[in-house]
């Protein structure tokens, strides 16, 4: 109980700025997650979301942000996971490696954050809540997207 009161003041104070937005991700793959799996309306979605999940302010309105922007543009975000995972079927993809890549490919779509740091993080996803093997698919996915990303 102490540890989540000092992860609380911590966030009102602004002090861990790399670790809310960790945790932000962490949030909006989750409901991305779910979205996908009952693609209810996002407000919705966030609100039942939210009434059980707690964070600062900065930490929802962030999580939020992106699960938002994602969720919006999944077509988009899709088309480009299909194009960068060589011989594999979207169809068979595990639903939270699906979740992870669209989140990254929608952070990484944005100029916020350096695409390493969001790599990076969608890999610390990745071993959090999926498989051994997704780890090295997401890093190889996403690696590919950004190569593309800078040619363009």
């Amino acid at each position: 109980m102490r540890l989540i009161r000092k992860q609380h003041l911590l966030e009102s104070r602004g002090a861990s700025n790399v670790s809310l937005r960790t945790k932000s991700r962490e949030f909006a793959m989750q409901m991305l997650f779910q979205w996908d799996m009952s693609q209810q309306e996002f407000t919705k979605l966030e609100g039942k979301f939210w009434k059980s999940a707690k964070a600062a302010d900065k930490t929802r309105a962030f999580a939020n942000k992106l699960f938002e922007g994602a969720a919006k543009d999944v077509t988009a975000l899709d088309a480009i996971i299909v194009k960068h995972a060589d011989n594999w079927r979207f169809e068979r993809l595990a639903a939270i490696d699906r979740a992870i890549l669209r989140l990254a490919i929608h952070e990484m779509n944005g100029k916020d954050t350096p695409p390493k740091v969001v790599l990076n993080e969608a890999v610390e996803l990745a071993k959090k809540f999926s498989s051994e093997e997704s780890v090295s698919f997401v890093n190889g996915v996403l690696d590919a997207v950004h190569k593309s990303l800078k040619i363009n």
